[in-house]
């Protein structure tokens, strides 16, 4: 017999899909491994495009999970239904998701936490991630018996670490003030050399002997 928290978090999953027509719940149930049994509860980034410049996106193989990396070191999962593989997981069948998460040390692979979301979940925060290390999430759909459980669809990626973002930016802001230093100087030096050479030069020019 199943524990109480994960009874209680399938019963949160079913009612967060609601009846059929009617729009997702605007907050998404989940359980975080390292949490033990206590639940919790996310607003869904709706609308949410990763952009250009201060973003990057990974999708997996399948298509169906894109990993949008942060310039703040932050990482938002997103996914859906459409692109996922055969067997592909229906609505009406669909009790969760399942997210694993290990990245790459030194010498060996280490584990995240695993992450338990409700059915209405289609997007998850990582809101800490190392630097400088490749991570590998897999997120697979749950269904009810007895439909086969669907494929779980896998991203790679690397998060920019932070001192590197940091020298980055400060790289931009010192190579910034020294452009500006130098057209200031390049100005005074014209300056000089058009109110104050000229004249002088015209009075030593006149005032030789001929």
């Amino acid at each position: 017999m199943p524990g109480a928290p994960s009874l209680l978090l399938a019963l949160l999953c079913l009612g967060a899909r609601g009846a059929p027509g009617e729009p997702d719940e605007a907050w998404c149930p989940y359980k975080v491994g390292a949490d033990g049994a206590r639940l919790c509860f996310r607003t869904p980034a709706r609308g949410f495009q990763c952009a250009p410049r201060g973003c990057r996106a990974h999708r997996s193989a399948g298509g169906a999970l894109v990993a949008n990396v942060l310039r703040n070191g932050s990482v938002l999962l997103q996914w859906g239904l459409g692109h996922w593989g055969a067997p592909r997981p229906s609505a009406a069948s669909l009790r969760g998701f399942a997210l694993n998460c290990s990245w790459d040390g030194t010498y060996t692979r280490f584990p995240c936490d695993s992450v338990e979301l409700g059915a209405a979940c289609r997007d998850y925060l990582l809101s800490e991630a190392h630097g400088s290390v490749r991570y590998r999430l897999c997120l697979q759909p749950r269904s009810a018996p007895p439909r086969p459980a669907p494929p779980a669809q896998c991203v790679e990626f690397r998060v920019e670490p932070a001192a590197m973002r940091d020298i980055v930016v400060a790289m931009t802001a010192v190579g910034g003030s020294i452009c500006v230093m130098l057209v200031f100087i390049c100005l005074l030096v014209a300056y000089i050399t058009e109110n104050l050479m000229s004249p002088a030069v015209a009075r030593a020019a006149a005032a030789a002997p001929r």
